[in-house]
């Protein structure tokens, strides 16, 4: 079973590649099928798949099949899970149990 920590870095894996940032940036406008990221990326398939695999790994992006291409759109709740996570392992807390702030 993977823990928490291995959860959340799937989510940072995924928006850590520019080429991964340019694949949401595609799919801002809607659905898109493999056919027309793979002319607009300008990779070989194979490539594409490792990429796309990771975006839905995240929970980010979301598949369909549709015949023998496979379509993606960018996942709402995948997204907002995302944006919870980041606020989450961001904020700031007060420590609750008087600890030290410093080793003085």
């Amino acid at each position: 079973m993977a823990s928490v920590y291995e959860e959340r870095a799937k989510v940072f894996k995924a928006l850590c590649d520019p080429r991964r940032q340019r694949i949401l940036e595609l799919l801002h406008g809607g659905e898109k099928c493999a056919c027309v990221l793979i002319e607009e990326m300008e990779m070989p398939q194979s490539s594409l798949s490792y990429h796309m695999k990771i975006l839905c790994d995240s929970g980010i992006v979301a598949s369909r099949e549709e015949g023998k291409w496979t379509h993606y759109q960018i996942s709402q709740q995948g997204s907002q899970q995302a944006i919870r996570l980041l606020k989450e392992i961001t904020a700031v807390t007060e420590e609750k149990d008087g600890g030290k702030i410093c080793c003085k």
